[in-house]
């Protein structure tokens, strides 16, 4: 039976056995399949109930994968992205991965007051919007919101719906190169579009992330916010004492 008592205190029967299913996942190459609700559910004298707790919790993390009708299994370890100003597609080259994408949206709109500051133009100038769903191998990855001047990069449309590397969009036919970039990682639910369009379950574990990006001359070129799935994405960066 599962030990249940540490620092003087009962320890929840289903914390118990997802401790003892991260050691047993050490141990087990990604796609293996893992015990059935019931052997666990009787090796280590818990309820089916508890069982399940434990694997939801462990699938939402990441660490298991379900296939509906068929098991749960050992998941494939997370893409590790190390945080700096690149394009999704060069990340996912460096990573040995097949990037694309899938434009769901491009459409020209009217900056309001907070969206206008960040892109520094006009309140009421327009803006280019464009929604993409980023993929690596086929596998939905992030849903991506990018937002630009268009004033300053006119017929940008046109080149944004031909598909490719947004950056090397703005390096070959507007001069732009990227210079600096501010981010914020946030945590997020999946709601139920966000859900469809990456192949995940309503409430899962999102990273939201928020970029305004600079170019070399200080003006700046976009604002972004993505949204990636937390059970197959986590970021790595190197920090120094300042």
């Amino acid at each position: 039976m599962l030990e249940s008592a540490t620092r003087g205190q009962r320890e929840p029967k289903y914390w118990a056995l997802k401790q003892h299913l991260l050691d047993l996942l050490e141990t087990m190459p990604p796609g293996s399949p893992i015990p059935t609700e019931r052997s666990l559910a009787t090796e280590f004298a818990v309820s089916r109930t508890t069982v399940r707790q434990a694997l939801a919790d462990l699938t939402a993390e990441g660490r298991l994968h379900r296939v509906q009708g068929k098991g749960t299994f050992a998941a494939e370890p997370k893409l590790a992205q190390r945080l700096q100003l690149s394009s999704y597609t060069e990340d996912m080259r460096a990573k040995g991965r097949e990037p694309s994408s899938k434009l769901l949206e491009v459409e020209e709109l009217t900056a309001e007051p907070e969206l206008a500051k960040l892109l520094g133009i006009r309140n009421g100038a327009k803006v280019l919007r464009m929604r993409r769903l980023r993929l690596a191998d086929g596998e939905p990855m992030a849903l991506e919101t990018t937002h630009l001047p268009l004033g300053r990069f006119r017929g940008l449309r046109k080149h944004v719906s031909a598909g490719g590397s947004l950056y090397a969009v703005l390096r070959e036919h507007y001069g732009v190169e990227m210079d600096s970039a501010e981010e914020t990682i946030e945590t997020a639910l999946a709601g139920p579009q966000e859900a469809d369009l990456l192949g995940a379950d309503v409430g899962t574990p999102m990273l939201l992330l928020s970029r305004h990006s600079f170019a070399a001359d200080g003006k700046p070129v976009e604002f972004v916010r993505s949204i990636y799935r937390g059970d197959r994405y986590k970021f790595v960066t190197t920090l120094r004492r300042p």
